[in-house]
């Protein structure tokens, strides 16, 4: 299916791996010029070569997102080479903490990384997306956002906030021709994700083995009708949909991709 997505340019925060990595090269094989962001130089580049070795465009944008200046230089290296057509908020952080280890400072940290960040880009970006008349903002957000854990409140908060202003976003931007729209994913078969499975698989009793650790994850830790992880792919997959014309009625949306973990008819 072609998604008409050639000759678009797309800036994917964090996509020096995992999620952002996956949804970087599906928006490239749909043939976007594809940004590839992170903070280290080797492995983005890594990214962008094998888009590039598999015929697709990229270039690498390389910053930490943290701070207004790193903020303006990220922005000004993804621009350097064109307008951006489609920013994907997808880089953040996260820590496996307890509501008494999350300390205060943890939480503004927490914050600041996984919500103020992509405030930075939305507010560098989306201006020229304005002036084109034309234009795809999607958040990575989850689950936790609107079903949190009793663990990592820090985390589950900021997922919160990342719907919340994709909302607010898609009210500012009506009548630009610029969506605004989260894909909320599920639990995820990403390295994080394996490590933390693996290590806290002996004392819940999953088993050695990855099919049992997987198993043993997906019947009590994040139950789901499919009964197992997501693949990135199919992040990736919501994410190049939501960046195709054939998303142009979609606004304000969330699309959850979760194996059906998150119990509601919204």
């Amino acid at each position: 299916m072609d998604l008409h997505l050639a000759g678009k340019r797309a800036l994917v925060t964090g996509s020096s791996s995992g999620l952002g990595a996956a949804t970087a090269q599906l928006l490239a094989n749909e043939g976007a010029h594809v940004v590839i962001h992170g903070r280290d130089e080797q492995r983005a580049k890594e990214v962008a070569d094998a888009i590039v070795a598999d015929g697709g465009s990229a270039s690498i944008a390389l910053g930490d997102l943290t701070t207004d200046a790193a903020a303006d230089a990220v922005a000004e290296q993804a621009l350097a080479g064109g307008g951006i057509d489609i920013l994907v908020n997808n880089a953040g952080s996260y820590k496996h903490l307890s509501w008494t280890a999350a300390t205060s400072e943890s939480w503004a940290e927490t914050y600041n990384v996984n919500v103020i960040s992509g405030v930075r880009m939305i507010q560098r970006i989306t201006p020229q997306m304005r002036d084109k008349g034309w234009g795809r903002v999607i958040q990575i957000g989850g689950g936790l956002a609107i079903q949190p854990m009793n663990t990592h409140p820090q985390y589950n908060a900021t997922l919160a906030a990342r719907h919340n202003l994709a909302v607010s976003l898609a009210r500012e931007l009506r009548g630009t021709g610029v969506t605004s729209n989260i894909v909320s994913p599920g639990a995820i078969l990403v390295d994080a994700v394996k490590d933390l499975l693996i290590e806290i698989a002996p004392d819940r009793g999953w088993g050695s083995s990855w099919e049992e650790i997987e198993r043993g994850a997906t019947d009590s830790l994040v139950p789901n009708d499919r009964n197992r992880l997501g693949r990135p792919d199919e992040i990736a997959g919501a994410v190049a949909y939501l960046c195709s014309p054939f998303a142009d009625y979609i606004s304000g949306a969330t699309i959850r991709i979760d194996g059906g973990h998150v119990k509601n008819a919204h």
